[in-house]
């Protein structure tokens, strides 16, 4: 791969993610929620944390050549506003930054298990939370859904595809399954180490994760910086959108 520095930006938070939290804390089965996962918005703080991204590209915009971003609508809206809908003003005349969707890069696919809590799993499809326990988080498929594995194949499709020949920088604007599917791929870590890290470490809403390329490999700068939200008054919100990146 050509590019030399990654920047991996989780989507602010969105309507989905308040949803599902609160079903969690209520007990709910179900959470409930009436709109597709790839049509989800921000919620407004999520629209206030995309806006201080926004804050921090703007003293980095000469830093980031490409930006590559998820499909679905929490991601494609967390850039637009930072980047002013998508038209920001080019310096002394040159093109604006260029900015690519790739389905590769959309969230997990839960199948069956889709807007179920991990109560609800356990109470309706009690065959897969067995099956779940048996196989571990990275290997289980969900009926209908991909598991951390399927996941981190499209990932390598993209990355070979999309950054071998690249610029040197660009950031993703994506979920926080893929932000850690992400660091499997590229540091690389063991099956066990990904687990281990994902149990102790959340991908806040619209955090900043920096991974620069030198001769050695990819190293791991910053995760899940949100310091940008805390300078511009953002809240910092803490909602793992999917469920088997750490236990709600």
């Amino acid at each position: 791969m050509a590019v030399r520095e990654l920047w991996l930006v989780r989507h602010g938070e969105s309507i989905g993610n308040i949803a599902a939290t609160r079903a969690e804390i209520e007990g709910l089965d179900v959470i409930p929620l009436d709109v597709r996962d790839a049509d989800v918005p921000l919620s407004g703080t999520g629209q206030e944390q995309a806006a201080a991204l926004g804050a921090w590209l703007a003293g980095h915009r000469d830093d980031i050549d490409l930006y590559w971003v998820s499909p679905y609508a929490r991601a494609r809206e967390t850039l637009a506003i930072a980047l002013g809908d998508g038209v920001p003003g080019p310096p002394d005349g040159a093109a604006g930054p260029r900015v690519f969707v790739d389905e590769r890069l959309r969230d997990r696919e839960l199948g069956i298990l889709d807007l179920l809590t991990r109560q609800g799993v356990a109470r309706l499809h009690p065959e897969e939370f067995s099956r779940r326990r048996h196989l571990g988080k990275f290997y289980h498929r969900p009926p209908g859904g991909e598991s951390w594995a399927d996941v981190a194949l499209r990932l390598r499709s993209f990355l070979r595809e999309a950054l071998e020949s690249g610029p040197d920088t660009a950031m993703l604007v994506v979920h926080d399954a893929v932000v850690m599917l992400l660091l499997y791929i590229l540091l690389p870590l063991r099956e066990d180490e990904l687990l281990s890290f994902a149990d102790d470490h959340t991908v806040l809403n619209a955090s900043i994760t920096h991974l620069v390329r030198a001769d050695a490999g990819w190293k791991l700068a910053a995760f899940s910086d949100v310091a940008h939200l805390q300078r511009e008054g953002a809240d910092v919100t803490a909602h793992p959108g999917d469920p088997d990146v750490q236990p709600r």
